[in-house]
């Protein structure tokens, strides 16, 4: 994105901001950064559903970032990551549960101190609070999808390298939104969920 459009854009949210207020502090959206995807949604998801065709196969293998978040529901979120050879995802903690499957390469995880070779094909599991760090040690990049339950990022990032992420992370730049956190009945009584499936 240009220096006009990124202005164009945060003028336009700013005008939002002022016309819709309470808009805004229900969904808490907040400007479209330059390492963000102007295309994903800020804001809850739509009642629709979403299609990613070939996860296990082509789809991954066509994308050389390090992070991009592919989908942020209320209670979860998919993120497509592609470990570098000789890259790894950073030792880490989550306050929130998360599923990996593995689509392409080789590695090693370690969740809580113990060490699993994993492959395409896997699915390793990190419950919330859990210490763990994933390791490319094959000759080809690791390529994953990740679900996070509830959301870890911004609906919008894309992260080209862990460096990238690190620092958006540690300067507070990739913040899950607030309207991914909050429970089900203060969804229900936003009117976000509905029984009925009638919106």
């Amino acid at each position: 994105m240009d220096v006009t459009s990124a202005l164009r854009t945060s003028a336009l949210a700013s005008t939002r901001s002022r016309a819709i207020p309470s808009i805004n502090r229900l969904f808490n959206t907040t400007p479209v950064l330059p390492s963000k995807d102007p295309k994903m949604s800020s804001g809850p998801p739509k009642h629709e559903m979403q299609y990613f065709p070939n996860m296990t196969t082509a789809m991954p293998s066509k994308s050389g970032e390090f992070r991009r978040v592919l989908w942020t529901g209320l209670y979860s979120q998919v993120v497509l990551m592609t470990v570098p050879v000789g890259g790894d995802i950073g030792d880490e903690v989550h306050t929130v549960d998360q599923a990996l499957t593995f689509t392409s390469g080789v590695g090693k995880a370690t969740i809580a101190g113990k060490d699993q070779d994993v492959k395409a094909g896997d699915l390793m599991m990190v419950p919330a609070g859990t210490q763990h760090q994933f390791v490319n040690t094959g000759p080809t990049p690791l390529i994953l999808y990740t679900i996070y339950s509830p959301a870890e990022h911004n609906p919008q990032t894309v992260h080209k390298t862990k460096e990238e992420g690190d620092e958006e992370e540690e300067n507070g730049k990739d913040e899950a939104p607030e309207w991914s956190q909050r429970s089900k009945a203060e969804n229900e009584e936003a009117g976000l969920v509905n029984t009925s499936g009638k919106y």
